[in-house]
């Protein structure tokens, strides 16, 4: 075992206790972002919505520990719930009780907007511009993190780009083409079907990587705009944006472009299709460049395994090199218990993490630091790494972290009937214009 002060706290009543002390904190003045005094060690605690084992919780104890060998008495208490939809229950519950640790996960959703306007979470535009690294960090990975109004108060600890990866061989096959537009993509279904081959890969159980399709098209004609003012109630399903992605999901199920039966299709099960050389396209980030850019790939497929960027629309009012970029859920710091020690901990954690972070095969969301490709990596790991560098500033953010949970369920169950034909569009978009009225500004 272990012998430094860092551990992994069990979520429960000794979690919750824990995080209840540590909002009992030394307090520095509201707004100062250097705030003055001794740096005293104590137990600091962040509350967390990451995988256990993931890169960021592994990197995030080395620096805790070496942080710790100059600090003795310094430990931080990671709480972690990888479970998203028990984590933001927590999450807001804690912040409602005023409970909140020195650190804590969120998305920039409207309910972390108000926290910040309510003067509860550090301005991490300060603080890094504070501790010197506002211009190490990649625009699109800060832009992720922004509120609408274009504020930041997380911090980002991962870069992540999500491409459709092709089999080329099956393509071929089939007679078929990469689609050079969304509006393509029922063309190269209907042929991938006619030659026997499933077209698309796609984890329906979760219900988000369909979702990523209904974000796609009004990306590319309104911008990120839209779901904006789509989530404020500023618009609506039935304006051109939304409907047009209704219509195109609906043209995706009647061209048989998702696996028979996807709506219980789980994650592995997904990949599987595709790693196998069952599906010819799969929707997936970088954080699987392990398994489908390594030799971990299974041989048969590994030297027909490409990808492409998310295809444009004639009059698009996005780039081709925008699409989804996400940078992951954020790191809040709570101003409340905002002190010296608090500061000086993320001055050091925040400077030594992209090269740990990068060392891992991962993208640091910080620029100045290169990934390390892997020994057993095919050029296509490299390629997708050298993609990263040229990257435009806006995002097609997924929906799912900018909807109210309410309405994100709705649309994921309506989205499952759309393509499947058991409803059309404009159903679809009747369902969800009564859903949002409901659930917005209630």
């Amino acid at each position: 075992m272990k012998k430094h002060a860092l551990r992994l706290a069990l979520v429960g009543v000794a979690a919750t206790a824990a995080l209840v002390l540590s909002g009992c904190g030394g307090t520095a003045p509201s707004g100062e972002i250097d705030p003055e005094g001794d740096v005293v060690p104590r137990e600091i605690s962040w509350l967390l919505s990451r995988p256990a084992d993931g890169g960021v919780i592994t990197a995030m104890e080395q620096i805790a520990h070496e942080y710790a060998k100059d600090h003795p008495g310094f430990s931080l208490n990671l709480i972690t719930t990888p479970d998203r939809p028990s984590y933001i229950q927590k999450y807001e519950t804690l912040a409602a009780a005023n409970k909140l640790p020195e650190l804590f996960d969120t998305d920039a959703t409207p309910f972390a907007q108000k926290l910040a306007k309510q003067g509860r979470m550090v301005d991490v535009e300060k603080l890094l511009d504070d501790i010197g690294l506002q211009d190490q960090y990649r625009e699109a990975a800060l832009n992720y993190q922004r509120f609408d109004d274009g504020s930041l108060y997380m911090v980002p600890f991962e870069f992540q780009l999500e491409f459709f990866w092709y089999n080329k061989a099956l393509l071929q096959e089939a007679g078929v083409t990469v689609p050079a537009t969304l509006d393509d993509f029922p063309a190269m279904c209907e042929g991938l079907r006619a030659a026997g081959i499933t077209p698309i890969a796609l984890d329906g159980a979760d219900q988000w990587p369909l979702e990523r399709y209904m974000a796609y098209y009004p990306f590319r004609q309104a911008g990120p705009e839209y779901v904006q003012e789509l989530k404020s109630g500023k618009a609506s399903f039935a304006d051109s944006a939304g409907r047009a992605a209704a219509e195109w999901l609906s043209k995706l199920g009647k061209a048989g472009c998702f696996a028979d039966g996807f709506s219980s299709t789980g994650y592995a099960d997904a990949q599987a299709l595709f790693t196998s050389g069952k599906a010819a396209v799969y929707n997936i980030g970088t954080w699987e460049l392990g398994n489908l850019a390594t030799d971990a790939l299974d041989a048969g497929v590994r030297g027909d395994v490409d990808y492409f960027t998310l295809p444009t629309i004639d009059g698009a009012v996005t780039n081709d090199n925008e699409y989804v970029t996400p940078s992951g859920i954020g790191m809040a710091v709570n101003a409340k218990t905002y002190d010296p020690l608090v500061r000086d901990f993320l001055s050091f954690a925040l400077k030594r993490y992209p090269e740990i972070y990068a060392a891992t095969g991962a993208l640091s969301p910080t620029t100045g630091v290169e990934t390390t490709i892997p020994d057993n990596a095919t050029p296509l790991y490299g390629r997708a790494i050298e993609q990263s560098e040229d990257v435009g500033p806006k995002i097609a953010m997924p929906w799912d972290t900018q909807l109210d949970p309410a309405t994100n369920t709705r649309l994921q169950q309506e989205l499952t009937l759309l393509v499947q034909g058991e409803i059309t569009p404009d159903e679809f978009i009747e369902t969800m214009d009564k859903t949002l009225t409901e659930n917005v500004g209630g």
